[in-house]
């Protein structure tokens, strides 16, 4: 059951809440009231306790836009129990009355904002959106206005893993006061124009290992078969059959967007004399990395900074910071 006060509010307002449930069906033929009033409960109902503790005197706003926005939601089958997209609950559930003084104030721009993102992190293979949703969290006390929990969202969402949010994420931190995108890296000792400048100047700063990334599309990977690699400066083209990708990876995450076979076979296919291939082994610069692959047709492809390495004999792509 819903808290007495989310229903007390529901109750006063019966004739138009009820008139709003009307027209979104007339809106989405499709919308399942059991599954609304279920994240009403689930979604709803902690975000309206929150700003009823926050902010008593606006909470009759917030639900009202609390609930047109629901009833959107569940209407695409974005929310509810059976939600494309079961981040989105969760961030209703537990994130949004994290910001309750906010929500207050901008309830549409703020549960707007958190749900876009949580729609676009779930769609991302490879995200990390627990990640996302924790570290936001844990900063929600220190973001003070709309303009910070959006710049926020964005730094956050490349750390979790959204490799090609890098340069708008950096961008987006310079908005922020400095102790707050300190903060939003783990570092507040430090001073934000030095790292900004380390962040731009080195894609995997604080991470030496690089990462691996595919596999086999029959066990649920991204490859049909072992890929061939050429670099461009923000990322590497990669063919798999007749398939081709923009695959961009960084210290935090890769991420694969579609390409096309004109832009593989445009993408340069050379290594800087830094690189060398030995056997088995590949040398950068004072580094030399034992690959777990057999000797013979392994491939290296190159950008500024990071070495991409296939083989026939594997559906992954290794990648291993230049610097």
């Amino acid at each position: 059951m819903i808290s007495p006060a989310f229903a007390s509010i529901l109750a006063s307002g019966r004739a138009q809440f009820n008139g709003r449930a009307v027209e979104a069906r007339r809106r989405f033929p499709a919308l399942d009231m059991a599954a609304f009033g279920a994240f009403l409960h689930d979604g709803v109902d902690p975000l309206v306790l929150a700003v009823a503790a926050a902010a008593p005197e606006r909470v009759g706003g917030v639900t009202l836009a609390a609930y047109d926005m629901a009833l959107e939601l569940v209407g695409h089958g974005l929310a509810g129990p059976a939600a494309k997209n079961p981040l989105l609950n969760s961030v209703w559930r537990e994130l949004a009355p994290s910001f309750a003084p906010m929500l207050a104030t901008a309830p549409v721009d703020v549960l707007g904002m958190l749900s876009n993102a949580a729609i676009h992190l779930g769609g991302v293979a490879g995200a990390r959106p627990a990640q996302w949703q924790r570290e936001l969290a844990a900063l929600a006390p220190q973001v003070a206005t709309v303009a910070q929990l959006r710049a926020m969202g964005q730094v956050l969402a490349w750390r979790a893993g959204v490799a090609h949010f890098r340069m708008g994420a950096i961008a987006a931190a310079d908005t922020l006061p400095p102790v707050l995108a300190l903060a939003a890296f783990g570092e507040p000792g430090a001073q934000w124009p030095q790292v900004r400048d380390q962040l731009l100047a080195n894609p995997w700063r604080g991470n030496a290992d690089g990462r691996e990334f595919g596999s086999f599309t029959g066990l649920g990977g991204h490859f049909g078969t072992p890929p061939q690699v050429r670099a461009t400066a923000d990322g590497f083209v990669v063919r798999s059959a007749e398939r081709h990708y923009l695959l961009v990876a960084d210290a935090y995450g890769a991420v694969l967007h579609s390409a096309t076979a004109e832009e593989f076979a445009q993408a340069p296919a050379g290594v800087p004399a830094s690189v060398r291939l030995d056997g088995a082994t590949v040398h950068v610069g004072a580094r030399s990395i034992a690959l777990d692959l057999p000797e013979g047709d392994i491939a290296l492809a190159a950008n500024a900074h990071t070495l991409a390495i296939t083989s026939p004999w594997t559906h992954a792509i290794r990648l291993l910071p230049l610097a």
